[in-house]
């Protein structure tokens, strides 16, 4: 005769996903239902339950190396112009429609400012590398500009405006470093 064993539920060591974000109900269905909320979000970047900004910045990365790199300068930057004004646009709607000023969803400021940063790197792993880390370094640690930006600068334009400045600023330290790059290779190579 063989005994069935009744198994109680038993809590699980591992904390559940949290809520994303903390949304009101409903709203996450509707930011996903419409365009607007998608691209705010990162094309669902931003629905990550984790580091929803580092999801986003390494998924910019995507689109800029099968596309954005083999742009020319000036259609690049046209590009990334005219996903700021988008962005604009698709922010200002999410954060009116989730009720929360700068929601941790939103990360299509970090595609834009990744984006920029990248504008002068060379399409190789160890320079994007390079620029993905810095651009996240800025955007978390917010060095001036970046937080004078973040602190005064509200809505849809705030939220775009500091990843903007992080993005410029990596892609200054990058224009540099690779401007230095063959000479201090030359410099390491010589006896």
């Amino acid at each position: 005769m063989s005994r069935k064993r009744h198994l109680r539920a038993v809590p699980s060591p591992v904390a559940p996903a949290p809520r994303p974000h903390n949304l009101p109900e409903g709203t996450r269905r509707r930011l996903i239902r419409d365009p607007r909320g998608w691209l705010a979000a990162g094309f669902g970047a931003g629905f990550s339950p984790w580091a929803p900004g580092t999801v986003a910045s390494i998924a910019a990365v995507v689109p800029w190396w099968f596309g954005l790199s083999g742009l020319p300068v000036a259609d690049y930057l046209g590009v990334v112009a005219l996903a700021f004004l988008v962005g604009l646009w698709a922010a200002r709607w999410t954060i009116r429609e989730s009720r929360v000023e700068d929601p941790p969803l939103v990360v299509w400021d970090e595609v834009v400012g990744v984006w920029l940063a990248l504008a002068v790197v060379p399409r190789e792993w160890p320079w994007v590398l390079a620029a993905v880390v810095l651009f996240r370094v800025f955007d978390i640690a917010k060095p001036w500009p970046v937080g004078w930006a973040d602190r005064r600068v509200k809505g849809a334009f705030g939220t775009m405006l500091d990843d903007l400045l992080a993005g410029l600023m990596v892609a200054g330290l990058m224009a540099v470093a690779v401007a230095l790059a063959p000479t201090v290779e030359t410099a390491l190579a010589a006896p």
